[in-house]
């Protein structure tokens, strides 16, 4: 009896701790068939949106920093406008609709992807500042207006990149996974070319959310 006893904790404890792998490899094996429903349904929206928007928000000022001009020219209505687009693209972006699509087609540029990436490109100084300073002073400090402009070329050329990395780029065929606590669990590799970190959170005994996607 005393075995049997130690037999089953040890059992509990093998499912308990390896759980967070077999999820893994359960999203590994989703990802693989293009199954999008199985991966936007291991998402907690509520946390992975916040913390997306977070991201690039604090990227954007961070690189507004490297460009006191432009920050001195646009002012806060830039950075308003510039925000309000990041905050509109994540809310677009990360939704069960369109994460389910973009598993399903690998990466195939739609409206939604089109402007998260933009978004992404903003926060991440490609944005052609000389352009814009230019398009300020033209337009007399109408940010709105450059900002929409710069929005629409951005998102064609993310397009057309995001198009060719969904072709050309490669998966990581053996992600490294690694626990960050106890209830806290990441795998990291890349997708499409692009170095990502998903972060895990228990939800349960043995159930795992993505809570976060660390923007390479």
């Amino acid at each position: 009896m005393k075995k049997l006893l130690v037999l089953l904790i040890i059992i509990a404890v093998t499912i308990y701790a390896g759980s967070p792998y077999y999820s893994a490899y359960q999203l590994k094996n989703a990802y693989d068939a293009k199954d999008g429903a199985a991966i936007a349904a291991a998402i907690d929206y509520e946390q992975l949106r916040p913390s997306i928007e977070t991201q690039l928000t604090d990227q954007f000022a961070n690189t507004m920093t490297q460009y006191p001009l432009v920050a001195e020219l646009g002012g806060a209505p830039l950075t308003d406008a510039a925000n309000g687009f990041i905050t509109q693209a994540v809310a677009g972006a990360i939704t069960p609709q369109n994460i389910e699509k973009v598993i399903n087609t690998q990466g195939q540029a739609n409206s939604a992807t089109k402007e998260l990436a933009a978004a992404w490109a903003i926060a991440s100084n490609q944005v052609d500042l000389k352009n814009l300073i230019q398009n300020l002073i033209i337009q007399r400090g109408d940010v709105n207006a450059v900002v929409q402009n710069q929005m629409q070329q951005i998102m064609k050329k993310q397009a057309a990149e995001l198009e060719q990395q969904a072709a050309q780029g490669s998966d990581s065929d053996k992600p490294t996974l690694s626990y960050c606590g106890i209830n806290c669990f990441t795998i990291s590799g890349q997708v499409k070319g692009y170095p990502l970190t998903i972060e895990m959170q228990r939800d349960g005994l043995i159930h795992w959310k993505i809570v976060d996607i660390v923007l390479p």
